[in-house]
């Protein structure tokens, strides 16, 4: 049986996702970005680890030529990197705007774990502020909204509100949409002229305390 670091399975999870997505394998320096490794020596001794452990090899002549290692190929879950597209207030409505074709990072989940069998339509956004405290969402958190899905009372959704961005609980109330704060130190929001839900909630990241 392959044992693995918690690093090491992290590595490897993001090789697996790089691949399913681009067709081929991360460069050093890409897993140096996606990590925070200072330099490229950092990333290649994880490789090195994965192959001395069976979990990856590569061809010695070829670039971005790592390759899964059976058996282990047969356990993988499907990672897949998601794109981290700025900051969105949970607190009062922000005017700012951020831009969906500008990704600034990624973060790495398995579908599996999210019950979803395509990231296509997914997205991410680090959460600012503390109204969502009532649903565990705190300050500095991510949250990975899915653009596809059609929200119902009570998801946490992003959300543009008369030309706000916010994050908040969707609801409705005489058939009319708000949404709702989960700290009582901040107010329901209802539209005055438009609404429009930008994403569904479907799971959430905490990054650790450095």
């Amino acid at each position: 049986m392959i044992t693995l670091t918690k690093r090491q399975r992290e590595v490897l999870d993001f090789v697996i996702a790089t691949q399913q997505e681009e067709g081929s394998s991360p460069t050093l320096r890409e897993i140096c970005e996606h990590f925070g490794f200072r330099s490229p020596k950092a990333a290649a001794d994880h490789l090195t680890a994965l192959q001395r452990k069976g979990a990856l090899s590569r061809h010695a002549r070829r670039a971005r030529s790592l390759r899964i290692t059976s058996p282990l190929q047969r356990f993988l879950r499907p990672v897949v990197n998601i794109p981290i597209y700025g900051s969105i207030p949970a607190g009062f409505a922000d005017e700012r705007q951020e831009s969906a074709g500008n990704a600034d990072g990624c973060v790495s989940v398995d579908l599996g774990t999210l019950g979803l069998a395509s990231a296509n339509k997914l997205f991410a956004l680090r959460v600012r502020g503390d109204s969502m405290i009532g649903k565990h969402i705190v300050d500095g958190d991510i949250a990975i909204l899915d653009a596809a899905r059609t929200p119902r009372a009570n998801d946490v959704v992003a959300a543009l509100i008369d030309g706000e961005s916010t994050l908040k609980t969707f609801a409705m109330e005489r058939g009319k949409a708000m949404l709702r704060a989960e700290n009582p130190r901040y107010p329901t929001l209802i539209p005055a002229q438009s609404l429009e839900v930008q994403g569904v909630m479907v799971a959430l990241v905490r990054r650790p305390a450095a």
